[in-house]
């Protein structure tokens, strides 16, 4: 097994918290687990002063075969046992560039920020399966390091591991890393048009070109154009990613 303490930047080291940490989290866990409940994505809590998991949801997706108790238990050693060892390496990697981003960050805008990425689990059957797993601050110390953080893991739409994003949750600074120049880089701020939002609500519900059409009062030749460019701004090849890729990011 790994040294889980791998995981654990110097940038972020949490060593003691004060009065006013501990009371700010007051029964916060019966918020999480009520929000695990309404969601079908999975939900777990990383204690970064404990160093390992404080909740983890039962939501199968993320539990390789094991019950929720049993993978709060193992911590971060269910990464050692369950992530591919490149993509191990790539976690190990994203914890470095993450942490150092953070401390480049005012204190106060520390928790207005999410990192997302994507990573294989390996079940116990041996199957891979690509993750995209969505990280925030839940808590910071009064020194401003992060204390706890809530993940939210939900199937990648994605074709490989990567994918590193940070994004400020009023949308004005978006960055993605890139793993081959090992710098960060802004990504523009992508909108969608009235058209595009309608186009993707109806096919969320089950409608085809035609139906749309006639919700729309246009033309079906006149949907397909506004698909097509919708794929081409999102760089998805069909409507189930796109809409994937919308939900994610918060385009709708």
């Amino acid at each position: 097994m790994g040294d889980t303490n791998s995981f654990f930047s110097i940038k972020n080291t949490v060593l003691k918290l004060t009065d006013k940490d501990v009371e700010q989290t007051a029964n916060y866990l019966a918020a999480i687990e009520a929000f695990a409940r309404t969601t079908y994505h999975s939900v777990y809590v990383i204690d970064y002063e404990k160093k390992g998991f404080e909740y983890v949801s039962d939501n199968p997706l993320f539990l390789c075969g094991h019950s929720a108790a049993e993978v709060k238990e193992m911590g971060y050693d269910f990464y050692f046992k369950y992530v591919p060892e490149e993509d191990l390496d790539l976690l190990l990697k994203i914890n470095t560039v993450g942490f150092d981003f953070y401390e480049k960050l005012p204190v106060e805008e520390r928790n207005e920020y999410t990192i997302s990425y994507d990573f294989h689990l390996r079940t116990q059957e041996g199957k891979r399966i690509l993750i995209h797993q969505k990280l925030t601050p839940l808590y910071l110390t009064e020194k401003g390091k992060i204390w706890k953080a809530i993940c939210i893991v939900s199937l990648s739409t994605q074709q490989q591991s990567g994918n590193i994003i940070i994004r400020k949750k009023d949308g004005s600074r978006n960055v993605i890393y890139d793993l081959e120049t090992n710098c960060w880089k802004n990504l523009p701020k992508l909108e969608l048009s009235k058209r595009e939002k309608e186009i993707l609500q109806y096919a969320i519900r089950g409608y085809a070109i035609n139906e749309i059409a006639d919700k729309l009062y246009i033309a079906p030749d006149t949907v397909k154009f506004h698909r097509k460019h919708l794929f081409d701004k999102l760089g998805v090849p069909n409507i189930h990613e796109a809409i994937a890729y919308a939900t994610t990011n918060k385009l709708l």
